[in-house]
């Protein structure tokens, strides 16, 4: 005759030695930038922009794409806001720089199907912001002649907060 307590009892014991290991998995804890350290890589990457001569959008984006800051200068053009988050999206969506993306993406590429993804855009000027090997944000110009441009600016901004992110 079987024990009917076998059963439960193994099943006691099974979920009493896995409940540490589940309760590490529950949970993540993840860094972001601030909303200070945010504005501080908009503005740096605006001004670089400027002393260039380029009217441009920065967004800066958390790192699961929200928009933290929005600066649009007062001559860039009216879809210049929308495009800077895009790319800043697409830069942590993807975890690569949308200069990348846009020659790792083209046409011809395996990969080139992710240009269909609602509100990516592989456009250079989106570059993901990292600390201690972890994406805490990401940032999108638009504006500059071209995507090398918006991209040289995004990382300008970023050496301006590199010290801050350090940790």
């Amino acid at each position: 005759m079987k024990n009917a307590k076998t059963p439960v009892l193994c099943s006691l014991l099974l979920t009493l030695w896995l409940s540490p290991i589940a309760a590490q998995d529950a949970l993540v804890e993840i860094k972001v930038m601030t909303p200070e350290t945010a504005l501080k890589l908009a503005t740096a990457s605006l001004k670089a922009c400027r002393a260039q001569g380029f009217q441009v959008a920065v967004a800066v984006v958390d790192r699961m794409g929200v928009t933290q800051v929005m600066l649009r200068d007062r001559y860039a053009g009216p879809h210049t806001p929308n495009t800077a988050e895009r790319k800043a999206w697409t830069a942590v969506s993807f975890r690569e720089d949308t200069l990348a993306l846009s020659e790792s993406t083209n046409a011809d590429s395996p990969q080139s199907g992710v240009r269909h993804v609602t509100n990516a855009l592989m456009l250079g000027g989106g570059v993901p912001v990292e600390a201690g090997g972890s994406i805490v944000g990401g940032i999108g110009i638009s504006g500059a002649p071209g995507g090398p441009q918006d991209d040289a600016c995004a990382r300008i901004g970023i050496d301006a907060i590199s010290d801050d992110l350090e940790f």
